[in-house]
């Protein structure tokens, strides 16, 4: 009888530690390269409270801007590699930094590990409400005409700026290329006239176009966007070739085990099923894209390869 409950209680007792999670502590830490009221910053408050419900700890936002995503990453790796810290970051930091720096002080399959995608978000084609532009082959059109027009973009080596390329690319035709240091100014320049048109993140963008500041041309994506469903798609403005979208992931310092990446993993999922979540993320501008570590993994290599070629065919320097 003794021996008997000796087996139960012990049987019991590894199923328990067995059924705990794998991190260690009561509190992680979610690291955005991003300062605090833009959109990455936004998308992290979104999740973070339904995130806290799944992971069973306290999910702390640590905005670390600057450097390219070097802060953020060097705040990550150097982080123990137990699920207590993890990186949300943009497409740049991940698959076109590493093409366009050549001395970057962070390698990402070699510093990171994928956890899962978040979100997608295009890139809109804005222009002032008192613009002329009423289609994208406008924009070309005055290009051809000899006459400067001006695109602007958030910054070198943003998701703007390889749109921009990409336009280039397509229709052959020149444009002065005007890089801000973020969304914002570009916003309002935009908005003032001082710029003729700017490729920007839906999600930094909904909110100006629905309170009637800019006027949307085109979405960067093979289909219209069921939040701007008036808005046509570059395709349907006969011009091939410019899919642009940028995107949101979580990743997690080299060395995190299999186990906890997959707790993270199945984390986000259920945050990201959650509805009022979803409809949180839609009002933004957001997709939910939740994926496996593999898929994330696949996504990160075929985009490196995209940005990589399109920056060494078009000769896309740093400054």
């Amino acid at each position: 009888m003794r021996r008997t409950f000796l087996r139960v209680a012990l049987a019991s007792a590894m199923a328990a530690l067995c059924s705990q999670s794998a991190m260690a502590t009561d509190i992680a830490r979610m690291v955005v390269a991003f300062p605090a009221g833009g959109p990455a910053d936004a998308l992290a408050r979104s999740i973070a409270k339904q995130l806290e419900v799944e992971l069973k700890r306290t999910v702390i936002i640590d905005n670390r801007p600057g450097a390219n995503g070097a802060i953020a990453v060097s705040a990550v790796t150097k982080g123990p590699a137990d699920g207590s810290v993890f990186f949300l970051t943009s497409a740049g930091a991940i698959v076109i930094n590493p093409a366009l720096y050549k001395n970057l002080s962070y390698k990402p399959e070699k510093d990171l590990v994928p956890v899962s995608l978040v979100t997608t978000t295009p890139q809109v084609i804005v222009a002032p409400m008192n613009s002329k532009f009423a289609t994208a082959k406008d924009i070309v059109a005055l290009s051809r005409s000899g006459k400067p027009v001006s695109l602007a973009s958030s910054g070198i080596g943003s998701m703007p700026h390889m749109a921009i390329e990409l336009f280039k690319a397509s229709t052959g035709a020149d444009f002065l290329h005007v890089a801000y240091k973020g969304a914002a100014p570009a916003i309002t320049d935009t908005i003032g006239g001082q710029v003729d048109a700017f490729f920007g993140d839906a999600s930094g963008l909904l909110t100006f176009i629905t309170g009637k500041k800019l006027k949307p041309i085109a979405v960067t994506t093979s289909a219209r966007l069921p939040y701007l469903p008036n808005v046509p798609t570059l395709e349907e403005s006969g011009i091939k070739g410019v899919i642009a979208e940028n995107w949101y992931g979580v990743m997690a310092p080299a060395g995190t085990s299999q186990k906890v990446v997959q707790e993270l993993n199945s984390a986000i999922r259920k945050t990201l099923a959650n509805k009022e979540v979803q409809a949180s993320l839609t009002t933004m501008g957001m997709t939910p894209a939740p994926s496996s570590p593999s898929e994330f993994a696949t996504r990160i290599r075929s985009d490196g390869e995209k940005w990589s070629r399109l920056i060494t065919e078009r000769g896309v320097k740093p400054e």
